[in-house]
Parts: structure tokens; sequence; C-alpha cells
């Protein structure tokens, strides 16, 4: 019969040993193992990140699909400047009480003038000018500064601001004067110069920029 100091040791080499085989199991994996559930881990990853992309981008083409249906470079642009005078409306008919309408509606104003101006700014102003219209690109871009400051001070002054309506209503003021600018004398002399081809590519640059700021 084992006495109790035998067993005692007993138990003690058969720990050991199973530490051991522990401590060799382990060192046979590496530091950057990713271990044995790694696999459907890391394809859950990437079939999210997956999903993920073709939601954005499918979004990105439906919202420059619609665009690219008005037409060429200017209609596109022009269509834009509707699009930004009609929010401002919608921000003109809201009272003091109707805050988180007026946010939203400033969200989604600052989002249109933002890939407008890109697409301006990217594009059109410095095709004007290599055409010798630096002038008008100049005077254009500026404006652009003047726009970003109003969303500015709107975000400052906050949506509950007695004199919210009053700084809409001067930012509508200035957004409509540059609009009619650019409808009414610097893109149509601009379009005028231009060949078919020259058209063509201004308008394919001016979607393809749409459609990253989308």
């Amino acid at each position: 019969m084992a006495t109790r100091t035998q067993s005692r040791a007993s138990n003690r080499s058969s720990s050991s040993d199973r530490n051991r085989g522990s401590d060799s199991s382990s060192s046979n994996r590496s530091a950057f193992s990713w271990g044995s559930d790694a696999g459907p881990m890391l394809g859950a990853a990437l079939a999210g990140a997956a999903i993920g992309f073709a939601a954005n981008y499918g979004r990105k083409a439906f919202m420059q699909g619609m665009e690219a249906t008005v037409g060429d470079w200017d209609e596109i642009l022009t269509a834009e400047h509707k699009m930004a005078l009609g929010i401002l409306d919608k921000m003109l008919a809201t009272d003091q009480s109707q805050s988180f309408k007026r946010k939203m509606l400033l969200m989604k104003l600052t989002h249109a003038l933002d890939k407008h101006a890109h697409a301006e700014e990217m594009v059109v102003y410095p095709a004007l000018r290599e055409d010798d219209q630096a002038m008008d690109a100049d005077h254009l871009e500026g404006e652009h500064g003047y726009i970003k400051t109003f969303i500015y001070e709107l975000n400052k002054i906050g949506a509950e601001a007695p004199n919210w309506l009053e700084k809409v209503r001067e930012f509508r003021a200035l957004v409509h004067e540059h609009a009619e600018m650019e409808e009414q004398q610097v893109f149509p002399k601009f379009k005028q110069a231009m060949t078919e081809e020259e058209n063509a590519e201004i308008t394919s640059l001016v979607n393809r920029d749409g459609f990253w700021m989308a």
C-alpha cells in the first residue's frame, strides 16, 4: 500500500507532467497565432467590411446617378443651387420652437454645399482659370468663403437664437446672388467657348467628384 508521502509525490509528478504538456502546446503557437476559431471570426469581419463598402458605394452611386441624369456639368450645378435654396426656404419656414428641425436642415444644407463647392473648386474654377477667366473664378471662390462663414455663424449662435432667421435670410441672399452670377454670366460664356469634347470632360469630372463627395 502506498504511503501518504508516496501519494503526494505521485500527484505532484502528474501535475508537473500536465503543466509541461500545456507549456509545450503553448510554445508551439506563435505569439501572432490566430488560434483555431480565428478563421470564422476573420471571415465574418471581412464579410461585414465588404457589405459596408458595398452599401456605401451603392448609396453614392444612387445619389450621384440621380444627378447624372440632369445633363451637362452646368445643369448639374444649377440643380444643386436650386436644392440648396430649397433647403434655405425650409429653414426660413421654421419658428424658434423647431430647433431640432433647424439643426437637421442646417446639417443637410452643409453637406449639400460642401459637395457642391468641392466640385466647383476642384474642377470648374481651375478650368476657368485655364481659360483666362481667373478673375471670375477668384471672385466666385471667394464667395464660397463667406458661405462657409454663414454656416459657422449659424452653428455658433444655435438654432434657438432669436436672430437665427435673420442670419438665414442673409445667407439665402448670398447663395442666390452667387448662383445667379454663375448661371447667367460665368457658366454660359464658359460653355459657349468649349468644344463638345471639353464639355464632356468637365461633365465627367464633376460627376466623378460628386460621386466621392456624395
